[in-house]
C-alpha cells in the first residue's frame, strides 16, 4: 500500500492513519478546520493537529507512538523529595483558559493560535479537554492541558514560569488519573524529557487499538 498526502475541506473524513507518510513521520493530512468537532473526531482515530502559525493545518499519527504506561513513571529521587515538601497547590480544571493561553506563549512559535484555544476550550466545557493547574499561593506557575478519551489521556501542552512547576502538574496528573483507573498517556513523539519520565515507542498498529478499548472505558477522572 502506497502511503499518500491528503489534502482536507472542512468536510473530507480524515484519511486512515495508515496512509500518513513515512518522511516526514506521520504527516497524514493538510488543511480543514479547526473546530471543537473536527478536532474530536481527530482524538477519536489518534490524529493531533501540529503545525506553526502561518501554515496549513497539519494532521499527524506518527509510527511509532510515544506513550507512557503508569507503571513506568519514573520521577527522580530528587523531584520527589521537592513534590514532598513544596508549598505550590495543585488543582484540575480550575483555570484551563489560563494553562492553554500560557501553553500559547513559545519563543519559537506556536500552533496553540487563537482559533485553537477556542474549540479547546469547547472541548473543555463538554469534559474532553482537561487541564492540570500548579499555584503559588494564588499565582499560576504551571500547568498542562490536554484530552482525556475515557482510560487514555492525550497530552498536548505544558507550561512552567517557575522551576519545577510543569513536572508538578504532569506528577499530579499521572498519580490522580491512575488513581481514578486511567490506563495510558499519548505522549505522541518521544522526545528526551518524555524518554526521562518513562515513556516508550509503540507501533501507531498497537496505539490505534489501546485507543480503540481505552477510549470506550469510563473512568472517574
Amino acid at each position: 500500500m502506497s502511503n499518500s498526502l491528503t489534502y482536507l475541506d472542512n468536510f473530507t473524513p480524515f484519511p486512515d492513519p495508515s496512509h500518513a507518510l513515512v518522511d516526514p513521520n506521520g504527516l497524514l493530512a493538510v488543511g480543514g478546520e479547526l473546530s471543537s468537532s473536527r478536532l474530536e473526531e481527530a482524538y477519536q482515530n489518534g490524529i493531533f493537529p501540529w503545525f506553526n502559525e502561518g501554515e496549513p493545518v497539519l494532521w499527524w499519527s506518527p509510527d511509532p507512538r510515544a506513550v507512557l504506561f503508569p507503571s513506568n513513571y519514573q520521577p527522580n529521587k530528587r523531584f520527589k523529595r521537592f513534590f514532598a515538601n513544596t508549598a505550590w497547590t495543585v488543582t484540575f480544571d480550575k483555570a484551563f483558559s489560563q494553562v492553554i493561553r500560557h501553553c500559547s506563549i513559545r519563543a519559537e512559535g506556536t500552533w496553540i493560535t487563537a482559533e485553537i484555544i477556542k474549540s479547546y476550550e469547547i472541548l473543555h466545557s463538554i469534559g474532553l479537554a482537561r487541564s492540570v493547574e500548579v499555584w503559588d499561593a494564588e499565582r499560576l506557575v504551571g500547568g498542562l492541558y490536554g484530552i482525556k478519551q475515557g482510560a487514555l489521556f492525550c497530552g498536548e501542552s505544558m507550561f512552567s514560569l517557575e522551576s519545577n512547576a510543569s513536572k508538578v502538574a504532569f506528577h499530579a496528573l499521572v498519580t490522580k488519573f491512575t488513581d481514578c483507573g486511567g490506563e495510558l498517556f499519548d505522549c505522541q513523539i518521544l522526545n528526551p524529557y518524555t524518554a526521562s519520565l518513562g515513556a516508550t515507542e509503540i507501533s501507531r498498529m498497537e496505539f490505534l487499538s489501546y485507543l480503540h478499548n481505552l477510549k470506550r472505558k469510563q473512568i472517574s477522572f
